[in-house]
């Protein structure tokens, strides 16, 4: 007896197949669409206005949209900015202001990927929102904020989706799988192994599509083969492509991981530090870019803690322009272990930010005479330079003279910690201290030259 095939006869893609058509059925986002939570207490009174979805890919965005048609009794349109334009939307509009004229229905407008319309594209949307001939629902997988204008933003409410945990994955798998041939009757009807399984949902990174189109794929493939079922990981293993990693250069991801990476370093943890350098690097992030954040890493969050820090980073940076990649990234991950495993002092960050301020709030302040150059007689005459102390005369190169302008004298911007080289700077600042107290009380300053 030949073995049951699994989801044959239909040509639409197991993933529309399977699309929730009831809140009941949909998976995840409980913190919008559980009891009490604004969307879902929208959608159940029939009560949705414009709004955008942002969220990552298979978190149920177009599925929800579809349930709030559903719910709200409103003609669903669906519309990609990928591959159609204004034009589109303006039939969109006019069949929708008939609809409304005539049969008393309104329209909702559902834009998918509405981040790749332009500026201008995206006000054609405005007045039509506003009288109301359609509701918009925009779909996005990119922070609005950066993406869509403000006009559209002040006219839509922004929910924002999560990723589906690995529960909420397998509860799609088990689903689909449910209604195969066979299926979930007992263990001989099993398809896939635990482990099988487990793989699955593992791959799918939290996105439903992934995880149904990798579930169809891996069916058709045993279907196809003979497979002893349950079917085991290196079965599914066959069928799976390389995830990729979750990244946009010029999005909110690019800003989320390069903080991410800059406070693991900050903060010491060298295996968060490279999981996310890794993470950039994977997603094909420029890696001279993080060469240039390494070095200011260095600086602002090391310093003179450990100044061979600001070296490292820039042979880092040197090495890959030298190996290129992928060699050249090991310079990168080096630089970053070193980074991240030295001791921290934004000491040098804050002391320039004093200095800074006290710049602009003392913008004009003469230099004092005697530490100003004279390469002229007339300089001379007026007393540039009279009565400067060149300091290696001195026992220890050091004697005590005012550097800084009238109004400033006594300051201190720079405060080392005790840790790393900053102790042993420290040490130093202490001791010329000692040494100005000690020739401040009258006694003399010893002339090294005799």
């Amino acid at each position: 007896m030949t073995e049951p095939t699994l989801f044959q006869g239909s040509a639409e893609p197991l993933a529309a197949r399977m699309r929730p058509k009831t809140l009941d059925q949909f998976l995840g986002q409980e913190h919008l669409l559980g009891p009490g939570k604004a969307l879902g207490d929208l959608i159940r009174r029939g009560d949705v206005g414009s709004c955008i979805f942002w969220g990552p890919p298979g978190s149920g965005k177009t599925t929800l949209a579809k349930i709030i048609a559903n719910y709200t009794e409103r003609h669903f349109e669906p519309f990609s900015a990928v591959t159609e334009g204004v034009a589109r939307v303006r039939e969109i509009i006019k069949e929708a202001e008939e609809r409304l004229k005539y049969q008393g229905q309104g329209t909702i407008l559902f834009c998918d990927e509405i981040h790749r319309f332009n500026k201008a594209q995206q006000d054609a949307f405005l007045p039509w929102v506003e009288n109301g001939i359609i509701t918009l629902i925009g779909a996005t997988t990119e922070n609005p904020s950066f993406e869509l204008t403000s006009a559209l933003l002040s006219r839509c409410r922004v929910f924002v989706l999560e990723p589906l945990n690995d529960e909420h994955i397998r509860t799609v798998l088990e689903r689909a799988l449910e209604q195969s041939r066979g299926a979930g009757k007992g263990e001989e009807g099993r398809v896939l192994s635990e482990d099988a399984m487990d793989l699955l949902v593992t791959h799918a990174q939290g996105d439903a599509r992934r995880a149904l189109n990798t579930l169809e794929a891996v069916l058709k493939h045993i279907n196809a083969s003979p497979v002893p079922r349950p079917a085991s990981p290196e079965v599914v293993r066959q069928v799976l492509e390389k995830p990729l990693p979750v990244y946009d250069k010029a999005g909110e991801q690019h800003y989320n991981l390069i903080s991410a990476l800059h406070k693991a370093v900050r903060g010491s943890d060298v295996d968060g530090a490279l999981y996310w350098l890794a993470r950039m690097l994977a997603g094909g992030e420029d890696p001279l870019y993080l060469a240039r954040r390494l070095v200011r890493m260095a600086i602002e969050d090391i310093g003179l803690a450990d100044p061979r820090a600001l070296t490292v980073a820039l042979a880092a940076k040197d090495a890959y322009h030298f190996l290129g990649s992928p060699e050249g990234e090991l310079g990168l991950a080096e630089a970053t272990i070193y980074l991240a495993t030295a001791p921290k002092s934004n000491r040098v960050t804050t002391a320039f930010g004093a200095a800074q301020a006290a710049a602009e709030e003392h913008p004009a302040e003469p230099v004092p005479l005697h530490i100003r150059q004279a390469p002229t007689p007339l300089m001379k005459e007026l007393g540039y330079g009279e009565g400067y102390k060149y300091a290696h005369n001195y026992e220890h190169a050091y004697v005590p003279q005012e550097y800084l302008p009238e109004s400033l004298r006594g300051q201190k911007w720079y405060r080392p910690t005790e840790f790393g080289y900053e102790k042993t700077i420290a040490e130093r600042i202490e001791f010329w201290e000692r040494l100005k107290q000690r020739m401040g009380s009258g006694e003399p300053p010893q002339d090294a030259g005799g």
